[in-house]
């Protein structure tokens, strides 16, 4: 999953309607650039999180877009997925790569540390990511990120760097400027006035002028 220049990278809603989810999700993903797709269902047990994977992955992987999963690698092995994202409580990140293997990608929560995004380099993560940066309400955050730590990762490590956490088509230019590989989002796209594919073109035309 490496970028070129700065992209979309984009999160599911925490719940997801799997009769409209696939539909939605063909639209934004269609409405412009999108590098990922992360399906991220805290709260769903096994069963549910299988019907999702079934349903949403074909959506992305169909597009070229890649289709993450988020805290068990174990399942996006058996379910076809092209990796997981695993945060710093969920698994360690040397454990997530060996279930994982070579050749399907692997993303680490580093929050707003140094010290823990080049463990998970040293680890074998693909790409690290930082944040909060903005206040948000998809997730309870522990840290607050700087723009700085991303200028200090794209500067100093080959793996690329994902920026998460508020980030809007209003608040998103400093984080383009500072070196972010990716911008991670829900509520800009999903909870977007007009639909998920207005998300998609709005932030894909505020990285555009950013950079």
């Amino acid at each position: 999953m490496a970028a070129a220049r700065c992209r979309l990278y984009l999160i599911t809603p925490p719940a997801l309607d799997l009769a409209r989810a696939p539909d939605l999700l063909a639209a934004a993903l269609d409405a412009g650039d999108v590098a990922a797709v992360q399906l991220r269902l805290k709260e769903a047990g096994r069963e549910t999180l299988l019907r999702a994977i079934e349903a949403l992955r074909p959506v992305a992987q169909s597009r070229g877009v890649a289709f993450l999963l988020n805290d068990d690698p174990a399942i996006a092995v058996e379910t076809g997925c092209d990796g997981a994202h695993v945060g710093q409580e969920d698994m360690p990140a040397a454990t997530a790569r060996r279930t994982l293997g070579a050749s399907l990608t692997l993303g680490v929560t580093c929050h707003a540390s140094r010290d823990l995004a080049l463990h998970a380099g040293e680890a074998g993560a693909d790409y690290v990511a930082f944040g909060a940066f903005f206040p948000t309400t998809t997730k309870e955050t522990t840290a607050r990120a700087d723009s700085d730590i991303l200028a200090w990762w794209s500067g100093l490590m080959e793996p690329p760097c994902v920026a998460i956490g508020g980030i809007t088509a209003a608040n998103c230019a400093p984080l383009v400027q500072a070196g972010a590989d990716f911008l991670a989002v829900v509520g800009a796209v999903w909870q977007h006035a007009e639909g998920p594919a207005a998300g998609v073109q709005a932030m894909n035309a505020a990285i555009a002028a950013a950079l």
